[in-house]
């Protein structure tokens, strides 16, 4: 039996980035070139063969990262004195110009998902589309790229991650990009959202990129077989009724994006519920690298 008609499922790339490229990937790991620093990372889903050799990879680059144990590493510097543990980073578009530190940590991470840019865009489209004033919630919320370019397209906006340093850092990222007004939260997101659901308290958009297991500021276990239900209803009994967007990514869960599509098809037509898969392209070898899945859902609106 087939699906319903009408059914989107996109691959999506950011097209605002020129301080950001893919340059080659393959052998489990990526080389990019981020502002001034060009890295090289481990990339689980690059099982192919790269481009370009060995040679010309260590050539480029200023730092590798070297996996030590499951859960982090150290990173090798390649370049001696212009090997930079800290600088920053803008992405300019027709409707957005952000800026963010970057920094070197012991997990890989620098302090932004550049294939998020595309998500971005969706949600300063969607804010600009409700066409009246918007207050979005930003769950899981890192280092502030989709808070950022939420409160940069109008909304008031809610920022919520449980951990302080990555709250600081995008207290920071919004010093940067010349904005203000955010509110931040340091809070265990189930709980969070259960009582803002109490309160009757309603958003204009709820962005969530759940991590596959974690913990809350005050040791509160996250594991999302056993929490995503929950937190899926009570985001939905957050939105308001007649017009509203949603956004939810995931990177770290190995889902399908038809996962994503099963849990939202009964409360959006398929016109407005996209999924997909975000990717990053390498400009000279046509190589596209995969980056995680979305679901995008709306309604009362056309972003």
């Amino acid at each position: 039996m087939g699906g319903k008609a009408g059914a989107v499922i996109e691959a999506r790339c950011p097209k605002g980035w020129s301080e950001y490229t893919l340059i080659d990937c393959g052998g489990k790991e990526k080389l990019e070139r981020m502002g001034n620093q060009i890295l090289i990372r481990p990339e689980p889903q690059a099982l192919w063969t790269p481009r370009l050799a060995v040679e010309e990879w260590t050539k480029y680059a200023h730092w590798r990262f070297v996996q030590q144990g499951a859960h982090g590493g150290r990173w090798i510097p390649l370049k001696g004195k212009d090997s930079k543990t800290e600088w920053q980073l803008n992405y300019q578009s027709d409707a957005l110009h952000l800026r963010f530190r970057l920094a070197l940590t012991s997990f890989k991470h620098v302090g932004i998902f550049p294939e998020q840019a595309d998500n971005w865009e969706f949600v300063a489209r969607s804010i600009r589309a409700l066409k009246k004033p918007a207050k979005v919630l930003n769950l899981f919320a890192y280092t502030g790229g989709a808070s950022l370019a939420a409160r940069q397209a109008g909304a008031d906006v809610v920022h919520l991650d449980s951990v302080r340093q990555v709250v600081d850092w995008a207290h920071e990222n919004m010093k940067l990009s010349r904005l203000d007004g955010i509110r931040w939260i340091l809070e265990d997101a189930r709980k969070f959202v259960a009582r803002e659901r109490k309160r009757g308290h309603r958003y204009s958009g709820v962005l969530l990129d759940p991590p596959a297991y974690g913990l809350g500021p005050a040791g509160e276990r996250w594991k999302l077989e056993d929490q995503i239900h929950t937190l899926m209803d009570d985001v939905r009994a957050l939105l308001e009724p007649d017009a509203h967007f949603l956004l939810v990514n995931a990177y770290s869960l190995g889902l399908s994006s038809l996962v994503l599509r099963n849990f939202l098809s009964d409360a959006y037509p398929n016109d407005s519920l996209h999924t997909g898969e975000l990717y990053l392209p390498t400009p000279e070898s046509g190589i596209f690298l995969p980056l995680g899945v979305f679901a995008r859902a709306w309604t009362g609106m056309a972003p």
